[in-house]
């Protein structure tokens, strides 16, 4: 694929849905749900028949990550808008690094401070505790 930007399933829509010209693949159908309920509908959508897809994905948080645990808070469709932006943004400015865990900055965190990835201080302090709500 010459485009890798995939705009039809951007956006803060709860199911996007396209379809793809990859290579000598032809058509692909992607789908792309926020929050679980939407994630619900767009699986019911699938096992009655109604839609088929190659590739799904399902991001638990309103407008995927960039709207879920660890950003600051309050979150609004207006934020989330906002850092989506910036991001595609640095995307097109063709970042060299692309992986968090060969960022400079982090490998000199854990070799100062948290010493091991999956660690006992890393677990403690990085990781999140779930605790149910009820529906």
């Amino acid at each position: 694929m010459p485009d890798l930007n995939i705009t039809p399933v951007r956006g803060l829509e709860g199911i996007k849905t396209a379809t793809l010209e990859v290579g000598e693949l032809g058509p692909v159908r992607v789908a792309v749900a926020h929050g679980l309920a939407n994630a619900g509908k767009l699986l019911d959508m699938v096992v009655e028949g109604r839609e088929q897809f190659h590739f799904i994905e399902i991001m638990a948080c309103p407008g995927g990550c960039i709207g879920g645990g660890g950003q600051s808070l309050p979150v609004s469709n207006e934020k989330r808008l906002l850092r989506s932006k910036a991001l595609y943004q640095d995307d097109l400015q063709v970042q060299t690094l692309r992986q968090s865990h060969e960022n400079p900055a982090i490998k000199v965190l854990y070799d100062t401070f948290l010493k091991e990835p999956l660690g006992e201080k890393s677990h403690h302090l990085l990781h999140t505790r779930y605790q149910e709500r009820g529906l």
